[in-house]
This record gives C-alpha cells, sequence and structure tokens, in this order.
C-alpha cells in the first residue's frame, strides 16, 4: 500500500542556505531508489527556516529502506548541528 510523507525540518537561526544544500544534496539519490514515487522539496515563504519534503513511496517497506540508505543516515547525524529540533515525519495512507 502507497505511504506518503510530510517531513518537517527546521533550520537553526543562520543555518537555513547550509540546510537547504544538505536537503537538496538527498534528492537525486532518494529519487533513485527502489519504490520511490515522489520526493520534493519545498521551503515556506513565511519562513525560510522550514523546510517540508512531501514524498511517495510505493510501500512502507520501501520507505523504511529509504530511512537507513547511508545518505539520510549522514544527514541525520548532522541534523542536531543544523536544526532546530528532530524532523517532524508524519505518515499517511491516500484514502481517496
Amino acid at each position: 500500500m502507497q505511504t506518503s510523507v510530510f517531513a518537517t525540518i527546521k533550520a537553526r537561526n543562520g543555518r537555513e542556505d547550509e540546510v537547504r544544500e544538505a536537503l537538496l544534496a538527498l534528492i537525486s539519490p532518494t529519487r533513485a531508489e527502489e519504490g520511490c514515487i515522489n520526493y520534493d522539496l519545498h521551503q515556506s515563504e513565511s519562513d525560510p527556516r522550514i523546510f517540508i519534503f512531501y514524498e511517495n513511496w510505493r510501500s512502507r517497506r520501501d520507505l523504511d529502506e529509504h530511512l537507513r540508505k547511508a545518505h539520510i543516515q549522514d544527514f541525520l547525524e548532522r541534523a542536531e548541528a543544523l536544526l532546530e529540533g528532530p524532523v517532524d515525519i508524519q505518515l499517511f495512507r491516500k484514502i481517496g
């Protein structure tokens, strides 16, 4: 069953450009992953520190595999220094 993800990321003050670059670097390898339907990054117009990934995965298993990939783990290791808090990951299932 397809899984949709809204992942909200908030950069620390003054780290917006660094976070944007780190997040942009995740796009190409993620889109090449098995099961990735789309992986789209957005930045808030009202607060440039806030980024959202909107993702769709063929299955929850594909998403779980994605979260174990080296490029994601590398970003998460750097996250404490770059982000104001943990990444907020919300999972959804398409119902209509």
